[in-house]
């Protein structure tokens, strides 16, 4: 292929660099198009000079052209030769595929990109780039129809610094301008960094759709179980009456159903594990550093995973109760069955599928569930200063009122503040407070005002009054004073699925407050409370 460009290179005109068409040479010895030096000549003899256009040399009186039939057929030769060259069907691209930038007419497909011009190329066009050391630092990647998001759209610069302040990319100039003095890295440090990251989470991802699979197994079990226990009391039962054959097989279903209904959740949520592994997978093998930290960026940071799920599993008490109920009296024995039924039911046990995990005793257990925690100023009430993301102090508010304090997120008659983040899972984060604080927990849909707001005053929220000699609890208009030591530091533990919610003194020991056994129906958000001229309450760093 080199070759063939040097005898192209040979046969081109030095005026139109193409193909010589009809060549002639002159005195001097260079060849021309005809058309070519003709209007060449045309021009010059207005100077009253023919001379040639590479060594200069002066011709009186103008030459005569002849045709030179040698190149002439050279020339037809080596058309013949890049005809029977031209690359094959399937290297050219079709309505899917990547197109070369620099071919003109019908274009090749592209094999490269690079991130330094920002241009595709075919395995033609691509050759000076192995070639030429000018382009030795040039970055090759696959073929990306997204090169010009890599460029700046304010100072159409290339970006390749990553602003850990601001989590994007930017140019050089940016971060000169409106990033200056912030915490920036090159790009292709910070991918390497995102990378380490990335396979930790495919690891936990891995890890947990390994324990999920597990708890499928032990549900399957479980489903046999249920199955066996309620083949060996029908057959127990079936003297006795129609109706109680009826009620056994009716409990049998819903002991099915639910576990099922879990089976089935689980099922789900391996399925979605995986897929996640395998979009981490896929964008660990990005190379544009770009595209890899902006997708890392806009994905959902994957969500701590709680430790194990616990399962609702009720002890297999169906023969032993069937065996009791059989001795008793006919005309009692469905109320006997009802009653054992039911007990069964209210001594309903936690089993945990995978492992015992009781919930943490130190400071340090619990810092293993801390979660980043920040403050949502949409939330905020008019009369709360948010210093920053995570610290809030009161003030007097007198001014006119801005249209952004409308924000229909935030709190109107009491001085309340919700948190960003929704929590699930297993979570622990700690409230540093100064005067009467409420430190809570809500729906994301508590109402925004009115006495039905208040954290505390509804069955959206639960919430633990610290002032500084004593606690009190509140839920759903329900108070409840508290004893424990006194603390400017409160920690709340919350398990979700387990329907866990503790508040703790946090001092050298961790000292339980109040604890909260329920069912929550929606992801939790945290609430501050500030009540008092010189209130303020920080939530804290874990480990801090």
């Amino acid at each position: 292929m080199a070759q063939q460009r040097m005898d192209q290179e040979k046969l081109c005109c030095s005026i139109c660099l193409d193909l010589l068409k009809d060549p002639v040479t002159i005195p001097c010895g260079h060849s021309y198009c005809m058309n070519c030096i003709k209007s060449y000549w045309d021009e010059e003899n207005q100077m009253e000079i023919n001379s040639c256009p590479q060594c200069r040399q002066i011709f009186r009186p103008r030459p005569v052209l002849v045709k030179n039939t040698m190149l002439a057929d050279l020339v037809e030769e080596l058309k013949k030769t890049r005809l029977q060259a031209a690359p094959p069907d399937h290297c050219y691209a079709g309505p899917e595929d990547m197109t070369c930038d620099v071919c003109t007419g019908r274009k090749l497909k592209a094999l490269k990109s690079c991130l330094q011009c920002l241009v595709s190329y075919c395995e033609q066009h691509l050759q000076p780039h192995f070639e030429s050391p000018a382009f030795a630092k040039h970055k090759l990647v696959d073929p990306s129809k997204k090169l010009q998001e890599n460029v700046c759209s304010r100072h159409n610069e290339v970006m390749k610094i990553f602003c850990r302040t601001d989590q994007k990319c930017i140019c050089y100039l940016c971060s000169m301008d409106e990033h200056k003095g912030h915490d920036t890295v090159s790009a292709a440090a910070e991918m390497t960094e995102k990378q380490r990251e990335l396979g930790v989470s495919q690891k936990k991802i891995q890890q947990r759709i390994h324990d999920r699979e597990k708890v499928v197994k032990m549900l399957q079990h479980e489903v046999e179980n249920i199955n066996c226990s309620a083949d060996k009391a029908v057959r127990d039962s079936e003297k006795i009456c129609t109706d109680v054959k009826q009620q056994i097989r009716s409990h049998q279903k819903t002991e099915v159903t639910h576990v099922n209904k879990l089976q089935v959740e689980l099922e789900q949520e391996i399925a979605e594990l995986r897929r996640k592994y395998m979009e981490l997978k896929q964008l660990s093998h990005t190379e544009d550093h770009t595209q890899f930290l902006r997708i890392y960026t806009l994905l959902a940071r994957l969500s701590e995973s709680t430790d194990s799920a616990s399962i609702n599993i009720r002890p297999l008490r169906y023969t032993e109760v069937m065996t009791a109920a059989v001795s008793e009296v006919r005309d009692k024995l469905e109320g006997i069955l009802s009653e054992r039924w039911t007990k069964i039911s209210l001594t309903e046990i936690k089993v945990d599928a995978l492992l015992p995990q009781p919930e943490p005793r130190t400071r340090a257990e619990f810092l293993k569930y801390s979660c980043e925690i920040t403050l949502d100023r949409n939330t905020t009430h008019r009369c709360l200063s948010v210093d920053d993301i995570r610290t809030v102090s009161l003030r007097h508010y007198n001014g006119p009122l801005s249209l952004t304090l409308f924000h229909p997120d935030r709190f109107i008659d009491w001085f309340q503040v919700l948190c960003r983040e929704s929590l699930t899972g297993r979570c622990y984060w700690e409230v540093k407070s100064h005067g009467q604080v409420f430190v809570a927990v809500a729906y994301k849909n508590i109402s925004r005002t009115g006495y039905e707001s208040i954290f505390g005053q509804n069955d959206h929220s639960w919430a633990i009054q610290c002032s500084d000699d004593s606690y009190e609890f509140r839920h759903n208009k329900i108070r409840t004073s508290i004893s424990g030591p006194q603390s400017s530091r409160v920690g709340v533990y919350l398990d979700h699925r387990a329907g866990l919610l503790s508040f703790y003194s946090v001092s050298e020991t961790m000292t339980l407050l109040h604890r909260v056994q329920t069912t929550f129906t929606q992801p939790l958000c945290p609430g501050l409370g500030l009540y008092g001229d010189r209130a303020s309450a920080e939530i804290c760093i874990a480990d801090t």
